[in-house]
């Protein structure tokens, strides 16, 4: 896949969801993860977390929005289900970018959406569970970026 992500995650609550987004990030080939102002247990977050990411990729747990910093050139993406967000199929998504998503029954903070270079939201009826959230942006990405050639004409064909 061409360029770098990062994913994260503010104010998330529940271990069990934050080790769960880590897992996939993991999985998908992220560079890093972050936190912000965080308040979960880590114990539960390596329970769900089989794939031990945190020894494979940096993981960055930022107390606050103050404390809070990228890599130079990064763009910082808010997944939020905003009425002017960019829809997730019609999204470009940058070579450089870190995906901030939500906390559980909650949204992103007005401070980080305004740090935010582009806001995307998933076309759905309404908020989906964080974890799936970040799935669904991780896969759109893969799918966007990586090296895979155009989908075939035939439905079921594979040429």
């Amino acid at each position: 896949m061409r360029g770098y992500f990062g994913v994260g995650v503010e104010g998330i609550s529940k271990g069990f969801n934050l080790g769960n987004l880590v897992r996939t990030s993991h999985a998908f080939g992220a560079s890093f993860f972050f936190t912000i102002g965080a308040s979960v247990s880590y114990a539960e977050v390596r329970a769900s977390d089989t794939s031990h990411a945190d020894i494979h990729m940096p993981f960055y747990a930022y107390k606050d929005l103050a404390e809070f910093n990228l890599p130079k050139d990064c763009s910082l993406v808010g997944v939020e289900l905003l009425e002017d967000a960019a829809d997730l199929p019609a999204f470009r998504h940058p070579l450089r970018a870190a995906y901030v998503l939500g906390p559980e029954k909650g949204s992103l903070s007005p401070r980080l959406l305004a740090r935010c270079d582009q806001v995307v939201k998933i076309p759905a009826k309404f908020c989906v569970n964080v974890g799936i959230a970040g799935a669904l942006v991780i896969y759109d990405r893969m799918i966007c970026l990586g090296k895979f050639a155009e989908r075939p004409v035939m439905p079921g064909s594979r040429i």
